[in-house]
């Protein structure tokens, strides 16, 4: 069984927002803080964490826009993202913020830790572990991607997952060769998925005004340019993003030290 609540936080002036899954029983648990994309936290992330949960992980998917949703507003949602990604201060402590209420949580493992964005939410997540967050697993899906310098990720031990596509004019080939780059340059453990023809957000499936989902692959309401659901590529980056999590902090992952 799966035990699913709001979490209510203060970060960057505002009230946040947040979605907490639990497994069943008391833990010890892997945890995994999940960012959403800059379109806000929707039912796409909170069912992410909810799957984590039934996998036997804590999960927290992270707001950082006060309970707001920017659906059908992309300059209002520009506005907000584009100020915030440009400052790795605000990032950190959202991040952080977020990070305390999932390892406050009680049966957290604070030795098993791994996080998991999308789109902005990948530049959170990318910035904790630059800043020096354990994190054992990173996998950022279609993320904004830092500047690509080897001495920022010198010492961190973490083991990479970006997922991206082909398409995508947010997160372009020549961006992922120079970030892969800077990773292997500082010895990181990192692996690329582009998966062909996506574009970006390719997991965000088209809704109505009112939330109901759409058909097709075309999104009914406004969006940044370069956006279209993949179907296919969505269950695959999912399947990837599930094979890091169960390689560095799930069944199979070598067990902390002090731990049997």
């Amino acid at each position: 069984m799966v035990t699913t609540r709001e979490v209510t936080y203060d970060a960057d002036g505002l009230l946040m927002v947040g979605h907490m899954a639990r497994p069943d029983g008391a833990g010890p648990w892997p945890a995994v803080l999940i960012g959403h994309d800059g379109i806000g936290l929707d039912d796409f992330q909170r069912r992410r964490a909810d799957h984590l949960a039934e996998r036997g992980y804590l999960a927290l998917a992270m707001d950082y826009h006060g309970g707001r949703w920017f659906g059908g507003a992309p300059e209002a949602m520009l506005a907000r993202v584009l100020p915030l990604i440009g400052d790795p201060d605000r990032m950190r402590a959202v991040g952080h913020a977020a990070l305390d209420v999932l390892l406050a949580e009680p049966g957290a493992d604070p030795g098993r830790l791994a996080a998991l964005g999308y789109g902005a939410g990948g530049s959170v997540v990318l910035e904790l572990a630059r800043a020096g967050v354990p994190f054992r697993g990173v996998a950022v899906v279609h993320p904004g991607l830092p500047p690509a310098r080897a001495e920022d990720w010198a010492t961190v031990g973490a083991t990479f997952l970006l997922a991206t596509g082909s398409e995508d004019p947010l997160c372009t080939p020549d961006q992922v060769l120079a970030f892969t780059t800077a990773l292997e340059d500082a010895g990181i453990d990192w692996r690329v998925h582009v998966y062909g023809g996506a574009q970006h957000a390719f997991w965000a499936a088209p809704t109505h005004p009112d939330g109901s989902p759409a058909e097709g692959t075309t999104h009914t309401m406004s969006t940044v340019p370069g956006v279209a659901h993949h179907p296919a590529h969505t269950a695959r980056a999912w399947r990837a993003v599930l094979d890091l999590l169960d390689e560095t902090i799930g069944e199979l992952s070598p067990a902390p030290s002090g731990r049997r």
